[in-house]
C-alpha cells in the first residue's frame, strides 16, 4: 500500500508532502510570532505518522506538546471547521527528549576528537593562527596515540604540547605559547558554560534517532534548546556536527518510498553566520548529498537570506509566513523572498507575504514530478498535539519510559589522554629510589704476597699500607682482562637483562633496550592508525574509536 500524502495547509488547492520527495529538503520561514513553531509541529507530526523518525532543535520548548493530544478549543473548533478536516482527531506523539546538559532529557555527548579541530575552531571563536595550533595538537595527539575524549583531555594534551614546543617545532610547525594561552581560556569559558557535560562518553549513537514504536510511527527527538541557545556557536557546531554524523553513518539508498530521518535546524541563521567560505562550501556538499541517504533537512529561521543562495537553491519544499517591512533592509527582504518561489498569475506575492495573518503562509510543495507547485495562499492545518509546552513532571515521565533511559544518563569517563599524560609526568617526577645500606665487613687477614720486580709492592703491618718499590725494573705488564662473572655466569644475565647498581640506578641489558625499542615503534604505527572523525564526510571521512 503506498504512504499517502501529507496534508500540511489547505487553500484554494491542498498542499501536500509527497513522502517520496521529502528528502528534497525544505525551509519554514517568517518573522517571530507567525506560527513558524506550529508549522513545524504539524510537518513533523505528519511525518511521524507514516513511521518517519524526527529530529528536532526545541528552543523555546513549545515543541514538547507533541507528546500529549491537544485540547479543544473554540479557536481550534473554528479552523477546522473553516478547512472542513472532517477527520480530524487529537493525538501525541512517541517522544524521545534530549538534552546536552542531562536536565531535561537524556544527555547528549561527543567526545573532542568527533568534533575535530575545525568546528571547535568555530565554537572557541579562534583566529586563523589559533586554529593552525589546535589542529597541530590534534595530529600530535594522533601520532602519540593519546584519545581526545573530554575537555581535560584536550587541556592536557594542549599543556604537553606547549611543554615540549621545541621538540614538535621541527616535525609539526610552530606552537606558541600566546595560542595556546588563547586556547585554554576559551576552553575555561566554555567549561563555564557548561560544555564540559557534552564533551565526553557515552557519545551518541545515530541509530537512537531512528526508533519507531510498536504502532510503527517515528519517534520525534526534541533537543532541549532553551539553554544551549546561550551558546549559539556551540548549539550551531553540534547541530552541525550531527548532520556530519548522518552523513557518514548512514549507508547510500537512493530514492525511497519514505525518508529515514527529517532533521529541523530552528535558528538556522546561526549555522551560516560568520562562517569561512571553505567550512559553507562543505555544508553546501552536505546537504546535496545526504539525500541520497534518506535524509531530509528542514531549515527554520526569520528570513530566507539567512540562507546562502547555494544552500536555498536545494530546499524544494517552501512555507513562508509573514514577514515585517518597516525598514529598506526588510523590504529588500521580502523582494527576495517573494522572488525564490514560483509565480501565481492570481497573487502578488511580495504583497501578500506582508499581509498575512498568524498561521497563514505562502506555501509550494513539490508535486509528484519534482517540480516546485505554483505558490498558494493557504492556512496552515491545527496540530493534534498539544499547542505549547507540557510540565517538568510529565517531561520526566517521559524520559523515564524511554527505551533509551539509563544507555546515555551515566557518564564513563575511560583511559585517554589526561590520564596517560599524568601517568607521564609522575613517572618521570617520582625521586629515585633510596640505595640500599652498605654492609661493612672486617678485613680478613691478607698474606704477604711474594715481592715482584720492578712493581710497587704492599707491606706488612695492620694500621696502615705501606708501599716499597722493589729494586729490580719491571719488564714485564699483564694484558688486560674482562671482568669475570660474579658467580655462575650471573654477568651474562645482567649483560642480557640488566642490573641495579649499589646506589640503586638501573642499567638496561641488550635484550631490555630492543624490546623497548620495538613496543616504541609498534607503539607509533598503532598511533598513527586512529583516526578522528573532524566533521565525519564534511573532512574526508573519521572512524570512531
Amino acid at each position: 500500500m503506498p504512504t499517502p500524502n501529507l496534508l500540511i495547509a489547505r487553500g484554494e488547492i491542498d498542499s501536500v508532502l509527497q513522502p517520496a520527495l521529502i528528502n528534497r529538503h525544505g525551509l519554514i520561514a517568517g518573522a517571530t510570532g507567525t506560527g513558524k513553531t506550529v508549522t513545524l509541529q504539524v510537518m513533523a507530526e505528519a511525518m511521524s505518522r507514516i513511521g518517519v523518525p524526527v529530529f528536532a532543535a526545541d528552543v523555546k520548548g513549545d515543541l514538547s506538546g507533541v507528546s500529549k493530544p491537544g485540547k479543544d478549543s473554540p479557536k481550534l473548533r473554528a479552523r477546522v471547521e473553516q478547512l472542513q478536516l472532517h477527520e480530524f482527531a487529537f493525538g501525541g506523539c512517541p517522544v524521545t527528549f534530549w538534552d546536552v546538559f542531562g536536565e531535561q532529557g537524556h544527555p547528549l555527548r561527543a567526545t573532542v576528537s568527533d568534533l575535530g579541530p575545525l568546528l571547535l575552531s568555530r565554537i572557541l571563536n579562534l583566529n586563523e593562527t589559533q586554529a593552525g595550533v589546535l589542529s597541530l595538537v590534534f595530529r600530535i595527539a594522533d601520532d602519540n596515540g593519546l584519545l581526545l575524549l573530554d575537555l581535560k583531555d584536550l587541556r592536557a594534551m594542549l599543556q604537553f604540547a606547549a611543554g615540549k614546543a621545541k621538540e614538535f617545532r621541527t616535525e609539526y610547525g610552530n606552537i606558541s605559547a600566546a595560542s595556546v594561552g588563547a586556547i585554554q581560556r576559551g576552553l575555561l569559558a566554555l567549561e563555564d558554560q557548561g560544555a564540559d557535560q557534552f564533551f565526553g562518553e557515552p557519545a551518541l549513537n545515530v541509530d537512537d534517532l531512528l526508533q519507531t514504536d510498536a504502532q510503527g510511527r517515528g519517534v520525534i527527538n526534541l533537543l532541549a534548546a532553551d539553554r544551549l541557545m546561550h551558546s549559539p556557536q556551540l548549539y550551531a557546531s553540534f547541530l552541525l556536527w550531527l548532520l556530519s554524523e548522518l552523513f557518514e553513518k548512514l549507508p547510500e539508498v537512493g530514492d525511497l518510498e519514505k525518508p529515514k530521518l527529517v532533521f529541523f535546524f530552528d535558528e538556522a541563521h546561526l549555522l551560516f553566520t560568520d562562517q569561512p567560505e571553505a567550512l559553507l562550501q562543505k555544508i553546501e556538499l552536505v546537504v546535496r548529498l545526504i539525500r541520497s541517504k534518506g535524509v531530509g533537512v528542514y531549515f527554520v529561521t526569520q528570513n530566507p537570506v539567512d540562507v546562502p543562495e547555494t544552500v536555498l537553491g536545494q530546499l524544494g519544499n517552501r512555507v513562508q509566513h509573514a514577514l515585517r517591512a518597516f525598514t529598506p533592509r526588510d523590504q529588500k527582504a521580502v523582494r527576495a523572498a517573494a522572488e525564490t518561489f514560483r509565480a501565481n498569475p492570481k497573487l502578488d506575492i511580495e504583497e501578500v507575504i506582508t499581509q498575512l495573518g498568524v498561521g497563514e503562509a505562502l506555501v509550494s510543495f513539490l508535486d509528484g514530478e519534482g517540480i516546485p507547485g505554483v505558490v498558494q495562499r493557504s492556512f496552515v492545518c491545527p496540530p493534534g498535539g498539544q499547542i505549547g509546552p507540557i510540565t517538568a513532571e510529565e517531561r520526566q515521565g517521559f524520559i523515564r519510559a524511554s527505551v533509551v533511559f539509563g544507555a546515555y544518563e551515566e557518564a564513563v569517563d575511560r583511559e585517554s589522554a589526561y590520564e596517560l599524560l599524568k601517568a607521564g609526568v609522575a613517572k618521570a617526577s617520582a625521586p629515585a629510589p633510596e640505595p640500599a645500606p652498605e654492609v661493612r665487613r672486617e678485613p680478613e687477614p691478607e698474606r704477604e704476597p711474594a715481592p715482584q720486580p720492578g712493581r710497587w709492592n704492599r707491606g706488612a703491618g695492620t694500621g696502615r699500607v705501606v708501599y716499597r718499590r722493589s729494586a729490580e725494573p719491571a719488564n714485564d705488564r699483564p694484558a688486560a682482562r674482562a671482568p669475570e662473572p660474579a658467580s655462575g655466569g650471573s654477568g651474562v644475565s645482567e649483560w642480557l637483562l640488566g642490573s641495579v647498581g649499589p646506589r640503586g640506578g638501573r642499567h638496561e641489558g641488550v635484550l631490555e633496550s630492543m624490546v623497548r625499542s620495538g613496543a616504541r615503534s609498534m607503539g607509533s604505527q598503532i598511533g598513527g592508525q586512529i583516526v578522528r572523525g573532524v566533521l565525519g564526510s564534511l573532512l574526508g571521512g573519521r572512524g570512531r574509536r
